[in-house]
């Protein structure tokens, strides 16, 4: 199979993800903080130094801040949610926001009376951030925005909007589910205040994983409430970071995974242009030179993640990934991709589209073979 759904979740991994795991499955198997033999140390050793590991890429000043959760859309949800709300309180997104943050959004909007603007992103990063600076008043507690879109690979100007927000004093949470693992981040020299990314994308780890950042003294209250480990004796949460916002049994065979995955992303990390990024070009070029296909997001001159949004004529776009699918053997992804508000933006909401993703792993033959897949399927449907 020719595998272009990456961006949903990254397939194959390095072989030193699963090994890792393995090791730390069959060889490790206890808790982490959970005892003082020398198993649950050796567990807790792997979780202290993926923190340790997360926060020297991501440039976060406190590996304690460095927390883990199951995916992205956990790690938003308590950064969002863990927030103390007011009403009439103002908080700043995109119109490219996935599910993961607009739901959280719209729940505190219903629960606590927040107000939510969804600012368009229409290519032009001047008027983008005049946009930002003009949606900014007295009430303003949050932005939070997607780094890059999940449906057509647009990266948002989010330094920009950051040096913005630092004048207002206002904390920026930025969600990199498709930047982490692609282009560097460091959130000290960007002045992102929280960062979520899951582990299983970009970053090529094990589903199951993911993370949020922080760097500061943010008041963040715990969606969840439990053991820690350690602090048994208190009755309430401990205030210490990460049990305050860490509570039951880390999954260490996958934060081993993760660790090796990031082990792998440090020692590729000295790429000037990733891999991925000219087959993304080469594939975009191809696609805007077949008559009857349609192609979203900007061009392959802008920085843009390993994506390519698109359509064939006017047929809907599950349908062209079933037959890529059943008679090609081609996976990607087409609907609506939990962000339905990219789609209003795009015109799209009733067809859809067409998204292939790419890692390091998929090849020049792959491309070739895929346009000439979607140019087969072009011409079957103008015949019909």
């Amino acid at each position: 199979m020719i595998y272009f759904d990456q961006a949903a979740s990254s397939f194959p991994k390095p072989p030193e993800v699963g090994k890792a795991m393995i090791h730390a499955l069959n060889e490790v198997g206890a808790n982490p903080g959970r005892g003082g033999h020398k198993l649950a140390k050796e567990a807790a050793d792997i979780v202290v130094e993926t923190r340790e590991r997360a926060a020297r890429i991501f440039g976060c000043s406190d590996p304690r801040h460095a927390l883990f959760f199951a995916n992205a859309t956990a790690a938003l949800n308590q950064a969002i949610k863990g927030l103390s709300w007011s009403e009439g309180d103002h908080v700043i997104a995109t119109t490219f926001e996935h599910n993961s943050i607009r739901r959280p959004l719209e729940y505190i909007k219903k629960q606590f009376g927040v107000h939510v603007t969804y600012l368009p992103w229409n290519q032009d990063e001047s008027s983008f951030i005049q946009e930002v600076k003009q949606s900014i008043n007295e009430n303003a507690t949050l932005i939070v925005m997607t780094h890059a879109s999940n449906v057509t690979g647009e990266v948002i100007p989010i330094e920009q909007t950051a040096l913005i927000a630092e004048q207002y004093h206002i904390p920026v949470l930025v969600d990199a589910s498709q930047t982490a693992g692609h282009i560097p981040i460091n959130m000290r020299e960007m002045n992102i205040d929280m960062l979520a990314f899951p582990g299983h994308k970009g970053l090529l780890g094990p589903q199951g994983t993911g993370m949020l950042l922080v760097n500061g003294e943010f008041e963040i209250n715990p969606l969840m409430h439990g053991g820690t480990g350690s602090f048994s004796e208190l009755p309430d949460q401990p205030s210490q970071w990460p049990e305050k916002l860490e509570s039951g049994t880390l999954n260490t065979p996958g934060i081993a995974g993760m660790n090796a995955a990031l082990v792998c992303y440090e020692n590729r990390n000295h790429e000037n242009v990733p891999r991925e990024t000219m087959l993304t070009q080469t594939l975009l070029k191809g696609l805007k030179q077949l008559d009857g296909v349609s192609c979203y997001g900007s061009d392959q001159q802008k920085l843009r993640m390993p994506m390519v949004a698109f359509n064939v004529l006017d047929i809907p776009s599950q349908e062209i990934a079933m037959v890529l699918d059943s008679h090609y053997d081609i996976a990607v992804r087409a609907g609506l991709h939990c962000s339905p508000l990219s789609h209003k933006t795009l015109s799209t909401t009733d067809q859809g589209v067409v998204r292939a993703s790419l890692s390091m792993y998929n090849t020049e033959e792959e491309v070739e073979q895929f346009l000439q897949a979607v140019q087969e399927i072009t011409e079957s449907y103008k015949l019909l």
